[in-house]
């Protein structure tokens, strides 16, 4: 471990994060297990773009004291781009929740293996 490794700690700790959604998400059979993967992968990625839009020593671009150079502040369009990701996010997992309701109400299990066995049954 370089010291690149130390310096991007938080672009590390974000990739194992989104590792573990996307483990989640792929093996899981479970559909609110999945949504829940979707979500951790959601968050990781939010702390990924809020990590690469901090610069040390600088502040949020908010003009104070009469300072309007830009060297003095950090990129606010990442953190832009995380509050309109975790409006979308939630409006995703309120869409994939109701589907699951649905999905639920039909096929009486959140086991996709068991809906798929039930669609063979069915024949769709």
């Amino acid at each position: 471990m370089g010291p690149n490794f130390i310096a991007n700690y938080g672009e590390v700790i974000a990739m194992i994060i989104f590792g573990i959604g996307f483990t989640n998400l792929l093996l899981q059979k479970n559909m609110i297990k999945k949504i829940i993967g979707l979500n951790i992968m959601d968050t990781a990625i939010y702390l990924f773009l809020a990590q690469k839009g901090y610069i040390d020593g600088r502040v949020a671009p908010i003009i104070a004291n009469g300072v309007t150079e830009a060297e003095n502040y950090i990129n606010p369009i990442p953190s832009g781009l995380v509050l309109t990701g975790i409006v979308v996010s939630v409006s995703v997992t309120a869409l994939m929740l109701s589907l699951t309701i649905r999905m639920y109400q039909r096929y009486h299990t959140l086991d996709l293996d068991e809906v798929s066995t039930q669609l063979r049954k069915e024949g769709l």
